[in-house]
């Protein structure tokens, strides 16, 4: 049994690399051709949780699950909050053939389908970008949207000042744009057409009344229902693209608040990006749209990137 440890991950699945795999697998899941079970999620203390996410990519690909636990204060200590295993198994024999750096996985696809939402659903001319958070995430992320639309700015916000300014600076060399700390959300916000919320509040940051019209929002921090990066506001005054319907129905915190609001229903999910990807839904449908990708990540990612990563040898 082969193990592709967290430097071969960061090192051969680049962003160039994954963000088409995940496109497929997206369209795929939503043509019915992947097999899955909503994710397990064991709380174990504050900020602390255990998930389990099992699938298949068809009846005879590869299957496997990914076995992840999420410990939001490790940021704090400088390891990387998800910490696990994706472990794969043959479709031909049946047997486990391969263990990957789960956390490694998780911070490159997460930045690549925040990216293949932003090429579908962010208008052409976006290039202003905006991340709510300062950790993992939102470096992955400023990566990977620039593969996307040509960003010429980028703005962060976070609850500590002195991190968001020491993150601005790290990636104004990495990118070679300028990089700037803003010191509310609503500032953060204000110029931006692409916002990304990869941050661990429990309670919404960002409200809708601060969003311009046709801005792109990728809505990633919250993986469950309860806490809550967005207002109802923000859900009920766009176009709402899901990265699976039923997890979204199940465990999509900021749409299950605005529907236990009375704002929304069922039917104010547009429709799942893998259905936009395919041309069986619109995406944005003007200039003054606001659109809303909600992801909340999906095992068909994790077995598309890491299969690739165990079948395509160096």
């Amino acid at each position: 049994m082969r193990f592709i440890d967290r430097e071969e991950v960061a090192r051969r699945l680049t962003y160039e690399v994954c963000i088409p795999i995940v496109r497929r697998a997206m369209i795929a899941f939503s043509q019915g051709e992947t097999k899955q079970l909503l994710r397990s999620i064991i709380p174990l203390s504050e900020g602390r949780l255990f998930g389990i996410m099992p699938g298949a990519m068809g009846a005879h690909q590869v299957f496997g699950a990914k076995l992840i636990s999420v410990f939001h204060g490790n940021f704090e200590r400088g390891i990387q909050s998800h910490q696990g295993l994706v472990i794969l198994f043959d479709p031909e024999s049946g047997a486990p053939v391969c263990a990957v750096h789960a956390g490694e996985i998780t911070a490159i696809r997460t930045a690549a389908a925040s990216a293949v939402a932003t090429g579908a659903l962010a208008r052409k001319d976006a290039c202003r970008l905006a991340l709510l958070g300062y950790g993992e995430q939102a470096g992955t992320h400023a990566r990977a949207i620039a593969k996307a639309r040509r960003i010429e700015s980028v703005v962060v916000w976070g609850r500590s000042p002195d991190r968001a300014r020491a993150f601005a600076e790290r990636m104004q060399a990495a990118l070679d744009v300028p990089v700037k700390a803003a010191g509310t959300v609503q500032e953060a916000v204000a110029e931006a057409d692409i916002v990304c919320t990869v941050t661990s509040a429990s309670e919404p940051i960002l409200k809708g009344e601060w969003i311009r019209p046709g801005t792109h929002v990728n809505v990633v921090g919250s993986s469950y229902a309860g806490p809550a990066e967005v207002d109802s506001d923000l859900v009920a005054r766009s176009r709402f693209i899901a990265d699976s319907r039923q997890s979204v129905l199940e465990q999509g915190a900021e749409f299950l608040r605005a529907k236990k609001a009375g704002l929304v229903d069922d039917s104010h999910i547009a429709g799942e990006i893998g259905q936009v990807l395919a041309g069986e839904v619109e995406g944005r449908r003007s200039g003054e749209e606001i659109t809303v990708y909600k992801s909340l990540g999906h095992i068909v990612q994790d077995l598309a990137a890491a299969w690739a990563l165990y079948t395509q040898r160096e």
